[in-house]
């Protein structure tokens, strides 16, 4: 900053050294308010996972009610579907067991008169098993008109001669990878430590690609089924492609629903997004988190993710503690959810007009609020509470798009659980 020179020749030198002083003092503050804001992200006002709240230096997300101060009871809900053990009257094995020992009386218990049965216990059990080699001789035979004939050999045999891991022990690591995100070394670990078998990292690692060529053919078919399904969620995140530096990093996409999951390779060009399923979707709603390329093909309709949305609020919540709105169009937004979540499960279309409209006109008068609270910036960057409500303002149809349509999520959060996995994989092990 600029010291006031020792002597000024007059009020237009010491108003031109205070305009420059008071840029700086701006741009000082803006910086500071830039800090500020990055210091404050955590798991409950932006996307950043749960576990980086305890990092230094950063503000944990406000705490939930106790469990039980809420207005459900704690544990399983009355309608919810119940799990137990229960008896099986035709078991898969029974072992019958005898006293052992002697009497009382001092006789042996061996020679004792049986009497049955008289009590019965039941567990379910994984019976303990270790890999085993198998080796698979190939007979040939003779016809009577001199031709021999050689055994079909069993199917993931290698060359004659030749060691292979079976079938089984390699859906083991797929399953174990692509299924619950177990890291490479990790699988393998688990493998040996479950049947002794020792396959190498590099073997677990190359079951991917021929897995991926193994489903090639049920991969276009999933692809046509989502591109003909009424809504769909999608997301995005970016994700290390092998060893490297940050040459390697890609971007997942996902396009999903409840029943079927497509994945695509590549990054968060139009170039790629083209590549994917939205060019041959028009008339379908996508759920996604108000990223930008979502918006370029024509004919796609867009439910913007709530969820997103009600971290912005809880961020601009902390950002303009005294303000109301942000809480207002939270707590609206959360209890449209709930209605829609309600009346989906009574299996009705929409949610009823007489609980939809107050929650409705809620979230707009929040809308109209917030404008004269947080003014428009002269520069062409908005703060991001200016943003969001200008969003919430503008695309009106696209927030409460599910609350009129029930087959529409209010969140893209089964495409995030989707993309949750190849994260974790990514963690070292």
């Amino acid at each position: 900053m600029t010291d006031l020179p020792p002597s000024a020749p007059d009020c237009a030198a010491r108003d031109q050294l205070i305009a420059a002083q008071a840029g700086a003092i701006e741009e000082l503050r803006r910086k500071v308010e830039r800090l500020e804001r990055l210091v404050s992200r955590n798991s409950g006002n932006s996307g950043m996972p749960p576990s980086a709240d305890d990092l230094p230096g950063r503000t944990p997300p406000r705490g939930k009610p106790r469990r039980g101060s809420g207005k459900r009871d704690p544990g399983k809900q009355p309608g919810a579907p119940g799990s137990h053990l229960a008896w099986r009257e035709n078991p898969d094995d029974t072992i019958g067991h005898s006293p052992e020992g002697t009497c009382g009386c001092g006789a042996a218990l061996a020679g004792a008169v049986d009497l049955g049965v008289a009590a019965s216990h039941q567990q379910v059990e994984i019976p303990l098993a270790s890999a085993q080699v198998i080796q698979h001789d190939l007979h040939e035979v003779a016809c009577g008109c001199g031709r021999v004939h050689r055994a079909a050999a069993p199917a993931g045999t290698g060359v004659a001669g030749t060691v292979t891991y079976g079938v089984a022990l390699r859906s083991w690591c797929v399953y174990l990878m692509a299924a619950h995100a177990i890291p490479v070394h990790r699988c393998a670990e688990l493998i040996e430590a479950l049947t002794g078998a020792r396959p190498s990292p590099g073997f677990v690692h190359g079951m991917i690609r021929r897995a991926a060529a193994a489903v090639a053919g049920a991969n276009k078919l999933i692809r046509a089924l989502i591109i003909l399904a009424h809504v769909v969620r999608a997301d995005e995140t970016p994700i290390r492609v092998g060893p490297g530096p940050k040459t390697r990093k890609r971007y997942l996409l996902v396009a999903c629903t409840k029943l079927l999951t497509y994945y695509f390779l590549g990054d968060r060009s139009m170039k790629t997004f083209a590549a994917f399923v939205f060019p041959d979707m028009p008339g379908t709603v996508v759920v996604h988190d108000r990223y930008q390329n979502y918006e370029k093909f024509p004919g796609l309709s867009c439910q913007l993710c709530c969820q997103h949305l009600i971290r912005d609020c809880e961020d601009a919540a902390q950002t303009y503690p005294d303000a109301h709105w942000p809480v207002q169009i939270r707590e609206a937004l959360q209890g449209l959810i709930h209605a829609a979540n309600t009346a989906r499960g009574q299996d009705l279309p929409a949610i009823p007009d007489e609980i939809a409209a107050p929650l409705t006109r809620a979230f707009r008068h929040g809308v109209i609020l917030g404008p004269g609270q947080v003014p428009r910036r002269q520069a062409r960057k908005q703060n991001p509470g200016r943003d969001l409500l200008e969003c919430l303002r503008d695309r009106q149809d696209d927030v409460l798009r599910f609350a009129g349509d029930l087959r529409i999520p209010p969140t893209s959060n089964d495409a995030e659980r989707d993309l949750r996995g190849h994260l974790i994989s990514l963690c070292p092990s």
